[in-house]
């Protein structure tokens, strides 16, 4: 059973990445199909992401599942708040019955340093450039994780990336902890970022 990673963060929210090796019809037989997806990687992806929520709290009633305006999936009754995301050969969940969430996972690949302006402020381009260049790619990655793992906690769209969800500098590594802020009108919230960076995988999370 390929879970690549679990993570039981607190007694109410728990997250996972699987790494999709199984046919569609594993899935299928524990996951409804809601909706209709012709590509068959994205439908394997979005199955595997809709199966990654029963598995961190058996409870979790999938059937029950809709679509906001904004895209955003979520419970109408809000038993469980959650935030899936996928890539490559990755599914990742993060489930709370307490906090709001978000999550992203993003494969590292140079393509990310076309679109930096599009959503870093001037100042965290002014911290990119501080580092190495051999670095650089993967600290855009871990930033563009950041601010879809924000937006997604948001869940109610219409952000500017690169003015409304703001990160602040720190030490990269190859886990850890750093500084989100969003502000929209006159909604302020700090937002603790956890990520895990791996030699092909970025990983952010944050829950409040």
């Amino acid at each position: 059973m390929p879970l690549f990673y679990q993570q039981d963060i607190n007694e109410t929210t728990r997250l996972g990445v699987w790494k999709i090796e199984e046919p569609e019809s594993f899935f299928l037989a524990k996951v409804p199909l809601q909706r209709s997806i012709t590509h068959p990687h994205k439908r394997l992806q979005h199955l595997a992401g809709r199966y990654l929520l029963p598995y961190l709290f058996h409870d979790f009633p999938h059937e029950e599942i809709e679509i906001a305006d904004t895209r955003k999936p979520f419970l109408p009754y809000e038993q469980y708040h959650f935030s899936i995301s996928h890539c490559g050969d990755y599914a990742a969940a993060i489930v709370s019955s307490r906090y709001r969430v978000g999550i992203d996972i993003e494969m590292i690949t140079p393509r990310v340093d076309k679109i930096k302006h599009k959503f870093l402020h001037s100042e965290e381009l002014a911290f990119v450039n501080s580092y190495p260049l051999n670095k650089q790619v993967a600290l855009l990655t871990l930033l563009w994780s950041a601010k879809e793992a924000m937006f997604k906690w948001w869940g109610r769209g219409d952000v500017d990336f690169s003015e409304v969800m703001r990160t602040k500098s720190f030490e990269l590594k190859h886990q850890g902890l750093f500084d989100g802020h969003f502000e929209k009108d006159d909604f302020r919230k700090d937002l603790p970022l956890h990520y895990q960076l791996r030699t092909d995988l970025s990983l952010v999370w944050v829950y409040s």
